[in-house]
């Protein structure tokens, strides 16, 4: 069967939204940029190669020398692997006598350790930690719109199936009233009832009229909204079909409202987004005083190079041809530091912004949980109270109606109890339109992703 002409379901809204909704595909190409930037920051740590050489082509001096150098920065104690290796050939002046090499070259291995600044934290390692940590932050946001998506997505979906079915009943009340005009001409020709039955008849068809043209108007406006997550595979807002309504006998078929929720709130707060996200930042802020505080630190390098020549000894001489051992160290102390002190004081009142904002959503967020929850519990009872008013309002309906066939009733009678009976159906259809959106709001104060048809591990 072509999907065009099975009931619209929630799933294929939900399905719809979450892969083709403007907002979701933005803040997954967000994502895709903070993605980025992760790779981009450990390119720090990239292996760096570099040479250089020369070569005098006149002079008094005839040396030519090559050197190559490959430098790989690490992470734990700031340090940096370096390795090289040059080669020299003809005379050097003795200010340039470092060049000379043995007939195969000098090779050299050595590491730089950073001994107090730099020691636990520099710009590459925060670069690269605040990247990530961005990163968790865009794919929480991803997860944030994810959730208003959906939730909205339902409440539209909910929306357009109670305006759908309000237009239904009235619709086929107003039926009723048409077919009823055709005996009712019979009997008045027949001298059985009076002229004035067709005219209260033909006033109840107007009313009627009214109803479904408001109806229709609503249906129609609800159809709109939900094409608005309902798009196509091209990302096209697609409206859905009349003939897509599902019937009551297939809403029925749909997994119930629960009938009961607690709360855990601790564990509830935890899995909210937006905390999350504002705990990140606050991750963030305190990488950013480390780093800051990193900098308000004397510098205390220390190196240790091995080098060792290759081949006969070299113009150079016998100097040159030696295992060398060095160790080394340079010290560096900042005086003013204002920089870094203003750096500091940023990040800390950046930090305590963030712990503030994160108390007052912690609040607001218990306090939207209890009212949702609260709501929740009272759409499920006036949703079986609008069941039980449908079931009573259509036995009276049916009552009345063999009274009046029976001759002891009368048209007045007959058209209250329809009436009261239609109404009864559109406060039920309300009335579960109400509990599905409060169910969906629920599964979004809660991040119930499965319920909101969210895909992936968050």
């Amino acid at each position: 069967m072509d999907e065009a002409t099975l009931p619209l379901l929630p799933a294929e809204v939900l399905a719809a939204s979450e892969t083709h909704f403007p907002s979701i595909l933005k803040a997954m190409a967000d994502r895709q940029v903070a993605a980025g930037r992760v790779t981009e920051a450990r390119g720090a740590f990239d292996v760096v190669f570099a040479a250089d050489g020369f070569d005098r082509l006149d002079g008094y001096y005839d040396g030519t020398a090559l050197s190559g150098k490959v430098i790989k920065p690490l992470r734990p104690l700031g340090a940096q692997l370096y390795g090289g290796y040059s080669l020299s050939n003809g005379d050097f002046p003795i200010y340039e006598d470092e060049y000379y090499t043995n007939t195969g070259g000098k090779a050299k291995l050595g590491v730089l350790f950073s001994l107090l600044r730099d020691r636990d934290i520099d710009n590459r390692r925060f670069g690269e930690v605040d990247a990530a940590l961005a990163l968790e932050q865009a794919e929480l946001e991803v997860l944030l719109t994810k959730v208003g998506v959906q939730q909205q997505a339902l409440a539209a979906y909910w929306r357009w199936v109670a305006a759908g079915q309000q237009l239904t009943v009235y619709e086929d009340l107003l039926s009723i009233a048409r077919k009823r005009e055709v005996g009712l001409e019979r009997e008045v020709s027949s001298g059985r009832r009076a002229s004035i039955f067709i005219t209260e008849n033909r006033q109840n068809i107007t009313r009627r009229q009214t109803l479904a043209t408001t109806a229709r108007r609503d249906f129609q406006v609800a159809a709109n909204r939900l094409a608005f997550y309902l798009r196509d595979s091209n990302g096209e807002p697609r409206e859905p079909s009349t003939g897509r309504l599902p019937t009551p006998e297939g809403l029925a078929e749909l997994a119930p409202v629960p009938a009961a929720a607690t709360l855990d709130v601790p564990l509830l707060l935890a899995r909210r987004p937006e905390l999350r996200i504002l705990q990140t930042g606050a991750e963030r802020a305190l990488q950013k005083i480390a780093v800051s505080e990193n900098e308000l630190k004397p510098r205390l390098d220390l190196s240790v190079e091995l080098a060792d020549g290759f081949g006969a000894v070299g113009e150079g001489g016998a100097s040159r041809d030696s295992t060398d051992a060095v160790v080394g160290f340079t010290f560096k102390v900042p005086l003013e530091r204002r920089q870094a002190r203003g750096r500091i004081a940023q990040a800390e009142a950046r930090l305590e912004s963030l712990r503030q904002e994160q108390r007052r959503v912690e609040d607001q967020v218990e306090i939207e949980l209890r009212n949702i929850l609260l709501e929740l519990d009272t759409a499920r009872e006036l949703m079986a109270l609008a069941r039980q008013d449908v079931e009573l309002s259509e036995t009276m309906r049916r009552a009345e109606l063999r009274r009046f066939e029976q001759g002891a009733s009368d048209f007045f009678l007959v058209n209250i109890r329809e009436e009261t009976a239609a109404d009864a159906r559109v406060r039920y259809y309300g009335a579960i339109r109400r509990a599905r959106v409060a169910q969906a709001n629920f599964d979004a104060a809660t991040v119930n992703l499965a319920g909101l048809g969210i895909s992936g591990d968050f």
